[in-house]
């Protein structure tokens, strides 16, 4: 059998208000009219025109009523099919000279004026005359029903008089069988058709396909129903009495004709079984119907690939087929493919350069899979998914997968252009009955974007490990909001020691998680989140609230010492938060701190390529005396003649550099280089700090080239702020 094709409607546009329904009587009154006009020829109502034509009139409010509903709902044309089959309009001409009426006229003479555009409302118009034909139909066949149990009472009724009156039951039961609008058959116990009426000579397609004399086992259908032969044999044995299935028959011409077909056993006055009364009502039509609406309803409407709905399902059959006894579950493979910078296509050509894209990828895609195993089908925007099933399934799925990156190496040819199309794909395979559909996907999807995050135009294989800190960091990420709300944050501080004397003259301030499952989380652990999230905003205000408020509790604890000043990270986000200065100074103002006791650290990569407009927030923070210093110094490829233009008084070397003077003796290359950064930045009139310092070797190397401050695990780790001053002086490294 064909399937109709795919006819896709326009998603309707949630953010639009209900529309009222604004049409007046009198074009109700010419759409009924027209209508009237198009039916009545072939109804077989008692009414008179002008009384049939009155008849549609509240039918016709009611589909415009259904026309501008919001939210749309199509039922109420259902309804209205019910209806016309109410009023007769039942011959085989009704219902299409119904559709083509509504199709026509309903728009013309109902419009939805502003509230909807002209694809919106077309697509509801055609929705309308789904739902219409599908209430016509089952009336329809509510309505034959009622005539088949009638006709089956006839028939039994007539049998069981055919001892007392055998003359006058015949001839009832011949008028029955021989007027009847559904086919009626009627085979012995050995299965030879006996007798059927015109009707069912009709469907099978009239005199020249004669079914007199055949067997019924020779009628039978590749696509029937796997319970027939049982319930047949049931029937025949006199175990069973009726049954009824749909079934499909091959009609003279070759095509498929499909009934509801309705078998009861005629016994005779003994009661054994004597023939079977067969009665079929003809609902190749409805199946059509029901067919094209189940392919447009599993189907993408742009690609025409098996969409979301249908891939799901295939999913589940493959996760469900779990074997039994000794057989091994059956495995299945899964290629979750994104195209990679499709969103520039889009947005530098146009989403209908996008949508040829998208179809021409669709059909590379299709041809790749070939194997009847192998299942493409597209999920939505540029994601497309393969399945595949067999006991090879991870072998099949990397052959498939290569093949579908080698089909899109070729650029795609749209409008005199040549796009070159690349893609990352992520593989998952497994054995039924491990995973649920919502794991397999959750697996593909991580597994995808590790292979772009990798460069992209490739594929990679699902990873346990990768996926469990892929969803870590999911779980952190959905929990950082109320982190904050529920004061999970808290900070550490390290201490600055100036190197020619080991007194402390600042801290870093180090923000940290307490994480209720997981404990304290360092920041390397949530600051990245909290970059990708836009939290950082508000955490960075809070660590500096925080940290200024430290600062001047300090001040008023080192009477005759000299001032501790702290310093705090900001991240690349927060310098492009345009209220960076504002809330700096207001924080200061706040916690009565003096802008020389802050230091604010940015890193060396944040400012690498910054313009003066970027750089403006860091030059007014300085003018007003806040110290800026360059963190991670020597990382980020910078030329150093670039340290000239920046607001920074303070070069922080990384830990990278001092490493080798950890142990004695120190590595010649290493001191070289310090010494040359060393002597830069005081030229640049620039003090200098070395983070990471864990040996009193490495500080004594430090004092002597002329660094200024130190950190790290040789003076102390971080820690609260009542344990500034505590310095350890312990070799971190032994």
């Amino acid at each position: 059998m064909r399937a109709a094709a795919p006819s896709g409607a326009p998603a309707q546009s949630p953010a639009r208000p209900p529309a009222r329904h604004p049409v007046r009587d009198d074009s109700l009154r010419r759409f009924a009219a027209l209508w009237s006009r198009a039916i009545y020829p072939v109804s077989a109502t008692q009414m008179s025109r002008a009384e049939f034509e009155e008849h549609l009139v509240p039918l016709a409010d009611r589909l415009a009523a259904a026309l501008h509903t919001w939210p749309f709902d199509p039922e109420p044309a259902a309804e209205v099919g019910a209806a016309l089959v109410r009023a007769h309009c039942t011959d085989p001409e009704s219902l299409p000279k119904v559709l083509g009426a509504v199709d026509s006229y309903l728009l013309v003479y109902c419009p939805p004026g502003g509230a909807l555009t002209d694809t919106e409302a077309r697509a509801r118009c055609a929705r309308l005359q789904h739902s219409l034909s599908a209430g016509f139909a089952q009336a329809l066949r509510e309505r034959a029903l009622a005539e088949q149990e009638a006709l089956s009472r006839a028939a039994l009724a007539a049998q069981q008089e055919t001892e007392k009156a055998l003359h006058t039951s015949e001839a009832r039961f011949r008028a029955v069988f021989e007027g009847a609008a559904i086919g009626v058959g009627i085979a012995d116990v050995d299965g030879r058709i006996v007798d059927v009426n015109d009707a069912l000579a009709r469907m099978f397609g009239g005199p020249g396909y004669d079914v007199m004399g055949r067997n019924v086992d020779d009628l039978a259908h590749p696509e029937d129903n796997p319970e027939i032969p049982g319930m047949y044999s049931e029937l025949i044995r006199g175990d069973r009495d009726y049954y009824r299935v749909e079934k499909p028959y091959y009609r003279g011409d070759g095509s498929v004709l499909w009934t509801d077909l309705s078998v009861a056993l005629l016994r005779d006055s003994h009661g054994k079984p004597q023939y079977q009364l067969a009665l079929m009502e003809d609902i190749t039509e409805r199946r059509l119907l029901h067919e094209r609406l189940r392919y447009e309803a599993t189907h993408d409407a742009l690609t025409g690939l098996p969409n979301r709905t249908l891939f799901f399902e295939n999913l589940d059959r493959a996760l469900a087929a779990t074997g039994g006894g000794d057989v091994a579950p059956a495995r299945f493979g899964l290629c979750y493919l994104d195209l990679d910078g499709f969103k520039s296509v889009n947005d530098s050509l146009g989403h209908a350069v996008g949508d040829e894209l998208l179809v021409a990828v669709a059909e590379r895609l299709r041809s790749c899979a070939t194997a009847p195993a192998e299942l493409v089908a597209r999920l939505g925007g540029d994601e497309f998914v393969a399945l595949l099933t067999g006991p090879t399934a991870q072998a099949d799925a990397i052959s498939l997968a290569r093949r579908m990156l080698a089909a899109l190496s070729r650029p795609i040819r749209l409008d005199d252009r040549d796009l070159s199309v690349r893609a990352s794909i992520g593989i998952v395979e497994g054995a039924a009955g491990e995973f649920d559909a919502a794991e397999v996907l959750r697996s593909a999807d991580i597994t995808m974007y590790r292979a772009k995050a990798a460069g992209g135009n490739r594929y990679e294989l699902a990873d346990a490990d990768s996926d469990a800190r892929v969803i870590a960091r999911h779980s952190l990420t959905n929990r950082l909001p109320a982190a904050l709300d529920n004061s999970e944050f808290f900070i550490e501080y390290q201490p600055l020691v100036r190197l020619t004397d080991d007194t402390v003259r600042g801290a870093e301030a180090l923000v940290r998680w307490l994480h209720p499952v997981h404990g304290v989380l360092g920041p390397d652990q949530f600051i990245p989140l909290a970059e990708s999230t836009g939290l950082i905003v508000p955490l960075g205000r809070w660590v500096l609230e925080e940290s200024a408020r430290q600062a001047r509790a300090w001040q008023q604890e080192t009477a005759g010492r000299p001032p501790v000043r702290v310093n705090v990270n900001l991240s690349p986000s927060q310098l492009r938060y345009p209220f960076l200065v504002a809330d700096t100074v207001a924080i200061l103002e706040n916690a009565g701190l003096e802008p020389s006791a802050l230091c604010l650290e940015v890193t060396e990569n944040a400012l690498i390529g910054a313009d003066e407009e970027e750089l403006r927030p860091l030059r007014q923070l300085a003018d007003m005396g806040v110290d800026i210093a360059l963190d991670d110094f020597g990382t980020g490829y910078s030329n150093l003649a670039y340290l000239r233009r920046l607001p920074v008084s303070t070069l922080k070397l990384d830990r990278s550099f001092t490493r080798g003077m950890q142990r004695a003796p120190a590595d010649p290359v290493d001191v070289k280089i310090v010494e040359g950064i060393v002597s830069l930045a005081h030229t640049l009139d620039l003090s200098v700090t070395v983070e990471g310092v864990e040996t009193g070797n490495q500080a004594e190397h430090l004092r002597i080239l002329g660094c200024d401050t130190a950190q790290g695990w040789y003076y102390a780790r971080p820690g609260p702020p009542e344990r500034l001053r505590t310095l350890s002086l312990v070799d971190a490294a032994s």
